[in-house]
């Protein structure tokens, strides 16, 4: 793709950002969370640092929300000793609306609050962000697009999350005899989705998810889960079946295929 017609899509994105409600604060910070171990994956390397394609797995990541029209700056939850890693990234890769780069917590639920918490100190981002889009550092394959499709769902209905249809048939499985892992139902496809990230709230919902989740003990699978338990509803939106989280060495060679593909069909479009 031409800068010319990279500067045109970007001039279409802001039109559409200007469409969507100049009086209604839309600043959206995405926090990237990269401060977990690994332990699946194995190796002495966390996964959010394994090359794809030559480049840090959570380099593709973070450079897809600073290329996304809808994020206006970005959050990095890291472990401690990484700080000054990310710092660098920033400079190398130009990585302009890294704006915080804060230490993780305990758990990814933990690491998200931090997230929020840096947000809510800083003196212009705690003033300004009105919505915030959670995401993985583990997952390269995160296009700007997708964030942006997200961000827009999100704007409209207070929270959205992206998504896949299964591809495959869906069982329940139960204790059958005393034995485990035998089929109890077959559930309907059409009403399953593979979540995956960005899951975009507004600040102020998402703020009480997580303090009522905090006070209560309880402890989600995922971001979504807090909004829900607090009842309010949450856009889907299908993003496709290739944004793939890094989580055993198998998902390495397929993420590595897919970039390799992506990368050779830009370089034919230009």
């Amino acid at each position: 793709m031409t800068e010319e017609n990279r500067s045109i899509l970007k001039q279409g994105a802001e039109a559409l950002k200007e469409a969507c409600g100049k009086l209604k604060n839309r600043f959206t910070t995405a926090i990237i969370v990269a401060a977990g171990e690994s332990t699946r994956m194995g190796g002495p390397v966390p996964k959010q640092f394994l090359p794809i394609c030559g480049m840090p797995a959570v380099v593709h990541a973070l450079k897809a929300y600073n290329a996304s029209a809808y994020i206006d700056s970005i959050v990095a939850v890291v472990r401690k000793e990484d700080t000054d890693l990310y710092r660098e990234y920033a400079d190398s890769f130009g990585i302009d609306k890294l704006k915080i780069i804060t230490e993780g917590g305990e758990t990814r639920q933990d690491s998200v609050l931090k997230g929020v918490e840096a947000i809510e100190h800083d003196a212009v981002l705690g003033k300004k962000t009105a919505y915030i889009a959670i995401a993985d550092g583990a997952r390269p394959l995160t296009t700007p697009q997708m964030i942006d499709s997200v961000c827009l769902a999100a704007y409209r209905f207070g929270a959205a999350t992206a998504a896949s249809r299964s591809a495959d048939t869906v069982k329940t499985v139960g204790v059958k005899g005393g034995e485990r892992d035998f089929i109890s139902s077959t559930v309907e496809r059409d009403e399953v989705r593979l979540v995956t990230t960005p899951q975009v709230f507004s600040l102020n919902i998402y703020r009480a998810a997580a303090y009522s989740a905090m006070e209560a003990g309880f402890t989600g699978t995922d971001d979504n889960s807090l909004v829900e338990r607090i009842e309010r509803p949450v856009k889907v939106v299908d993003v496709g079946r290739f944004n793939i989280k890094l989580t055993e060495p198998d998902d390495l060679i397929i993420a590595e295929a897919l970039m390799k593909k992506r990368l050779a069909e830009a370089s034919q479009c230009e």
